[in-house]
């Protein structure tokens, strides 16, 4: 199978035209990628409404009508370089597709990975034999989809994989029994909140965030549910979730994608350039992290069963995983790990999973959105 990158350099060498749709860091990655490939891109443009008359990389950004005129809409080759699960910009992005050949790079969060015809092929064995420990057909077909969209950076692919939170929450994970939970990668309090909807039982939460702006919010959210008199104890922790407690370089960007940062610790504090080898870059701090085995040890009463941890630890699921061996074997609690930062992360976890405590069956979602985000592994023993 050809991938999206041969394919993108074979039709630039017949003179059609690369342009991004968008700007920031996700349209860095790709030009990162476009360049080690030898793929021109032409131009940037944004959705008509958007343009303030600023640059990226030198050029004035167009709009999309600025951008058809230019190029021709029958010609030109968009590549989308943002992302969002807001339904009114993925009713643009459908305009978009509407009028233009369109595509979704599929860029890693983590690491530098591509997931292209190469990675394919020398991860071929892990990946079918990942693909064979899931439980129900729905997760085969996500799974199969989701590959089929990494390689081809089709949208009509990639939209077929969604599936609704509320499907995860009460048919795989009956959530409704949940009293005692972990959250790893807590951010600002968001998934807390979004749990409830499906856990009113919940009694206790341990929050794990790293990222110091995150953690003041989600401080203040702990503190505004003790003044409403809630009954929820939540208990705000700053470190990072890993296999082990250490200090760790930490990219501080204060977002929803804060995370181990893939850069020595002598560079801590320090505007870091993005490169072929680190396409990261932002400001740097270093973070304690520490083991959801050793938190749970210290926070909760001896023998307390743990119901459902979530780990969303930008690139670092399976360190974090690793953290809660013991829990994982004794008490067997309800999973979600995100599967979707880092290239190998769609087979790589799904195995780790079954090789900590092989009783789990496990599940594939996605929800909405664009790029291949919020990849959902299950794990449960119901």
């Amino acid at each position: 199978m050809t991938d999206l990158w041969n394919m993108l350099k074979a039709e630039a060498d017949k003179g059609r035209p690369i342009l991004l749709y968008g700007m920031g860091n996700g349209a860095d990655k790709i030009l990162t990628v476009c360049s080690a490939y030898g793929i021109p891109v032409a131009d940037f443009f944004a959705s008509d409404g958007f343009v303030r008359g600023h640059s990226f990389h030198g050029r004035v950004v167009l709009s999309f009508a600025e951008a058809r005129k230019k190029y021709g809409e029958e010609n030109m080759i968009v590549l989308l370089s943002f992302a969002s699960s807001r339904p009114e910009v993925l009713e643009a992005i459908e305009r978009v597709a509407n009028i233009c050949e369109i595509y979704i790079p599929d860029v890693p969060v983590c690491g530098t990975e591509l997931f292209n015809t190469e990675f394919y092929e020398s991860h071929k064995e892990e990946i079918t034999t990942a693909r064979n420990l899931f439980a129900d057909e729905e997760s085969r077909r996500v799974y199969d989809g989701i590959i089929e969209y990494k390689l081809t950076g089709r949208m009509d692919i990639l939209r077929a994989t969604e599936s609704s939170p509320a499907e995860a929450y009460r048919s795989i994970l009956h959530a409704e029994a949940f009293r005692i939970a972990a959250d790893l990668g807590a951010y600002n309090g968001d998934s807390i909140r979004d749990l409830r909807l499906y856990a009113p039982h919940l009694q206790t939460v341990i929050a794990l965030e790293p990222d110091r702006r995150n953690f003041r919010k989600l401080g203040e959210y702990a503190t505004a549910l003790r003044e409403a008199g809630d009954t929820l104890d939540l208990h705000p922790i700053q470190a990072g979730a890993w296999s082990h407690t250490a200090m760790l370089t930490f990219q501080a960007s204060g977002n929803r994608n804060a995370g181990i940062a893939d850069t020595p610790a002598e560079a801590r504090g320090h505007i870091l350039p993005s490169t072929n080898h680190n396409p990261y870059f932002g400001k740097t701090a270093e973070v304690p992290v520490t083991a959801l085995d050793t938190v749970c040890a210290d926070v909760l009463p001896g023998g307390t069963h743990l119901d459902y941890i979530k780990y969303d630890v930008e690139g670092a699921e399976a360190e974090a995983l690793i953290g809660s061996r013991r829990i994982i074997e004794r008490h067997t609690p309800a999973l979600l790990v995100s599967a979707y930062h880092r290239s190998a992360d769609l087979f790589r976890l799904p195995l780790l999973v079954h090789e900590l405590n092989p009783r789990y069956k496990l599940y594939l979602r996605r929800m909405a959105g664009v790029p291949a985000w919020d990849i959902n592994l299950y794990a449960v023993t119901q």
